[in-house]
């Protein structure tokens, strides 16, 4: 495809300095943005382990509540709060 008002065979002009971006533009870039190291995009091993430590803990204490402890609600918080930092532990994970 040829600039409008060349031809195919015609060379282009080329200019010894860049125009600069019109006003209220940004040109492009020019520095190096290096990509991100993988072991920053890694989770610590930890983790998960205690992602899912958290969870059966949380479990287990759901169950407590209504199996060994019938007349306190302290169970059943320790285990809704235990399920939450697993939920949240688990957008964590990478």
């Amino acid at each position: 495809m040829t600039a409008a008002g060349t031809r195919p065979g015609d060379q282009p002009a080329k200019s010894a300095t860049k125009a600069a971006p019109a006003h209220g533009k940004v040109g492009a870039s020019s520095r190096y943005t290096p990509p991100i190291p993988q072991a920053a995009k890694e989770s610590p091993p930890w983790l998960p382990v205690l992602m899912l430590g958290l969870f059966v803990v949380g479990g287990v204490a759901i169950m407590a509540r209504y199996l060994i402890f019938p007349d306190s609600n302290i169970p059943l918080l320790v285990g809704l709060v235990c399920l939450l930092g697993g939920l949240f532990l688990a957008t964590k994970w990478r």
